[in-house]
């Protein structure tokens, strides 16, 4: 049995962002990239899996569409314990770009559960792993907090409305994970930092596809207003603001 599992590369969650060529294209000066926070989640499990033998996987391969200078990021997914890694060398255009350089690959390698975050800490689409199952007529699972493999049956643990759902589904599919699929993600030993420098990273170029959407401009959430600290001794002044500033009540 085969994983492979989509990262993204993204800002640190502490990287001040700014814009620049008329706030259509994010400055990447001095940022510092990171894995997809859901995606390293991702991984950890996938390699929790490959290292019990009762579950039968063999192989945890990572895949990331992005330029050369995204490569830092596959490293140190296989210095977290991936065993090898791909990037398909292009600038990720869009969501639906993504998924179809991302299927194309996959299909090819034929694997046999292809886990993704559910979404990437910058621009927070949610698409990304829908559109792979697609591409690949295969099954999707979305919203999966749990993946464990039972007799070489993959039963995955939903979240629901009051609760939760447990799910069998054959192989192979796609399982759009979220917080909880892993308690914690895993850290990179200076002994698996050593071993990625020599784990294999294929490129592959990517095929053509036309992207759909374009981003025509950014712009930053409004500043937030003041603060207005009423006396407690004077309940008529905040039902006021309640009523015609804040338009609560």
């Amino acid at each position: 049995m085969k994983i492979l599992v989509c990262i993204s590369n993204v800002p640190d969650t502490t990287t001040r962002i700014k814009f620049v060529e008329g706030n259509t294209s994010i400055d990447t000066t001095g940022i510092q990239w990171v894995i997809n926070p859901w995606d390293e989640l991702s991984l950890t499990r996938a390699l929790e899996l490959r290292d019990d033998q009762s579950c039968g996987v063999k192989k945890v391969t990572v895949a990331h569409v992005g330029p050369a200078a995204s490569e830092p990021t596959i490293r140190k997914a296989l210095a977290i314990g991936a065993d090898d890694g791909i990037r398909i060398n292009s600038g990720s255009a869009d969501a639906y770009f993504v998924a179809s350089q991302i299927a194309e690959i996959a299909g090819k390698e034929q694997y046999d559960i292809i886990m993704c975050g559910i979404e990437s800490s910058d621009f927070n689409g949610s698409m990304v792993g829908g559109m792979i199952s697609e591409f690949l007529g295969i099954p999707s699972v979305s919203s999966v907090s749990g993946l464990k493999i039972e007799n070489g049956t993959p039963v995955l643990t939903r979240e629901i409305d009051g609760g939760k759902e447990s799910v069998k589904v054959p192989l192979p599919f796609v399982a759009i994970v979220q917080k909880g699929i892993a308690k914690e993600p895993r850290i990179a030993a200076m002994r698996g930092i050593m071993m990625a420098r020599t784990k294999p990273v294929k490129v592959y170029e990517p095929v053509a596809v036309d992207t759909l959407t374009e981003i025509t401009g950014f712009e930053k959430p409004a500043p937030r207003a003041a603060c207005k600290y009423v006396d407690a001794e004077n309940p008529a002044q905040l039902i006021e603001l309640l009523q015609n500033e804040a338009k609560i009540i």
